[in-house]
């Protein structure tokens, strides 16, 4: 007699009355990650910087101390804005705002006071720690942001500023003698290591402002514990794992590897400032096994003094430009492994890795490089990527392009590791999701194995060191001289940085200005990076009927001078 069993629904599971409900199912959050490895792990080495050594339960207990403490000074949502290298202190910040219910905003420590403030305001930071490197800044721009509440400086007498002449009150905000003294408390209670709902926000992440002002890009508890196992698995982070922190912190929360690698309980290097010595040091007496950083990382390796073939694997993720070939060659005769990434800080970092073939063996070291140098597919925490045609997207309509490796259209994502939206900004959070699908505004082709590669930016973003820089922003800083009547940017490639701006500037009838004069003065309101080096005067600019500039035109000069 056979017995027919009754088949489990897959979907419309009732579980009320069985007492089921709750126990398969717990809020995603990577601070899960810390709370293991500290529980687990606890003797091992966590983070090492210099003289300093925490072990993952002195990583967890410097956590519990600085969470308490802000949630004491925060109300549940507040942003914690860092605004400090890659210290241990901004690590630590990974955890401790979102464990204490705060968002975390870390600020590109490259940007100019002005940018600073308007990304202060923007996100209206109630708390600002500061590393004392940039105690004047921080001085300057506290007066214009209302909404800070405190003002706590950081110091780092081992490779940085010690405590120095920081005044005890900034216009009426309580600035904290040292990081220390604000974290020093007394309440031994812990906080748990859990969000009440995985969707809310742990992080505020401002782009580069490539459409003009920068846009605050909020990641969700699920999106950054998801990322994290993506990351993890790409990397193969094991606990034996060694990273080197030569990618900022503040630039997508470091690709979310604050979290992955804790998530496999392996050993944070922290490092103040990407230098070659540096960086050898730490894979020759610290055992550096991973690290990731724009193609300018890896050109300062290669052709460092220190630079010698290694008897150990050394992994090297890059991205914000392909690789060029001979850099590959020369990493991989060091025997460096490198892995090239795509992403954007909307989508948590990298979203699709150029995963390697064993079939490229047989190609040549040309046919090779041509290969990696491709963004490739989706991770495995992401959806694959798609190239649709971008005429008819702008009409409502995703259609892919032909996957021939020809056909050239936009660049589009969707996925767990998409961002939540834009804060403050509904209308360009609606624009950028038309369709269900995050539009990158990168132009690229589908190859017929599935890869995708990246061909040109839609917004004539150029990227330089990995950091995105918008052409209509340093327009407007040049324009704002007196001297100039009008600017045009592009970008020109540059061996060690990928690409850097030019401008060609047309100056008022009968003023004179010399390109130093005009540099001096963009520096007083950009970041450093963003300031061109190439100045060229000219009579014209190359225009459409309509008045908009050519820059394609202006691209190819370029190409031929």
């Amino acid at each position: 007699m056979s017995t027919v069993s009754t088949p489990t629904p897959a979907v419309g599971i009732d579980l009320t009355g069985t007492g089921l409900a709750g126990a398969n199912r717990s809020e995603m959050s990577p601070l899960r990650f810390l709370d293991r490895a500290s529980t687990v792990f606890g003797d091992r080495d966590a983070i090492i910087y210099g003289k300093r050594r925490y072990s993952y339960a002195e990583f967890a207990d410097e956590t519990q101390r600085l969470a308490r403490v802000l949630k004491s000074r925060i109300a549940d949502g507040d942003r914690v804005a860092f605004l400090a290298p890659n210290l241990p202190e901004l690590l630590i910040a990974h955890y401790a705002v979102p464990l204490a219910g705060g968002v975390l905003v870390a600020l590109n420590s490259r940007l100019a006071g002005p940018e600073l403030s308007y990304i202060l305001n923007h996100s209206e930071s109630t708390v600002l720690f500061a590393d004392a490197e940039f105690r004047s800044t921080v001085a300057d721009i506290v007066a214009d942001v209302p909404a800070l509440r405190d003002v706590i400086e950081i110091t780092d007498p081992e490779f940085g500023p010690g405590p120095g002449e920081a005044p005890a009150v900034i216009d009426g905000l309580h600035a904290y003698a040292d990081y220390l003294a604000f974290a020093d408390t007394l309440d031994p209670t812990p906080l748990p290591w859990t969000v009440d709902d995985e969707n809310r926000v742990i992080t505020i992440n401002y782009t580069s402002g490539t459409t003009g002002k920068p846009k605050g890009v909020m990641y969700t508890h699920r999106g950054a514990y998801l990322n994290s196992f993506g990351e993890t698995f790409h990397n193969q982070f094991t606990g034996a794992s060694r990273y080197l922190w030569t990618l900022p912190m503040f630039h997508c929360n470091g690709w979310c590897t604050p979290w992955a690698v804790t998530h496999a309980s392996a050993t944070h290097i922290c490092l103040r400032a990407v230098r070659a010595d540096a960086i050898w040091s730490a894979i020759d007496e610290l055992g550096a096994t991973h690290m990731c950083g724009a193609p300018t990382v890896c050109t300062t390796i290669a052709g460092a003094p220190a630079a010698h073939r290694l008897d150990r694997p050394l992994h090297i993720t890059t991205a914000g430009a392909p690789p060029s070939p001979t850099v590959i060659g020369q990493l991989s005769a060091l025997g460096v492994t490198v892995v090239h990434v795509y992403g954007l800080t909307e989508v948590y970092g990298p979203y699709t890795i150029c995963e390697y073939q064993s079939a490229w063996d047989e190609l040549s070291p040309t046919e090779r490089a041509a290969k990696l140098s491709r963004q490739g597919v989706g991770m495995v925490q992401a959806e694959n990527a798609r190239v649709v045609d971008r005429d008819r997207a702008e009409a409502g309509e995703l259609v892919d392009v032909v996957p021939d490796g020809e056909a050239m259209g936009e660049i589009v994502l969707r996925g767990n590791n998409v961002m939540a939206g834009y804060f403050k900004d509904p209308d360009a959070t609606r624009e950028a999701f038309a369709g269900g699908w995050f539009h990158t505004g990168d132009l690229g082709v589908m190859h017929p194995d599935g890869y995708i590669q990246l061909k040109d930016r839609a917004k004539d973003i150029i990227i330089s060191g990995g950091e995105n820089i918008s052409t209509v922003e340093v327009e407007q800083a040049l324009v704002s001289h007196d001297a100039v009547l009008d600017v045009a940017v592009i970008g020109v490639p540059d061996e060690k940085w990928g690409e850097r701006p030019r401008a060609y500037v047309l100056l008022q009838s009968g003023q004179s200005l010399t390109a130093d004069e005009l540099i001096a003065h963009a520096r007083k309101l950009l970041a450093g990076y963003k300031v061109p080096r190439d100045i060229v005067f000219a009579e014209d600019l190359p225009r459409t009927p309509t008045g908009k500039v050519l820059k394609f035109e202006l691209r190819q000069q370029a190409t031929n001078d």
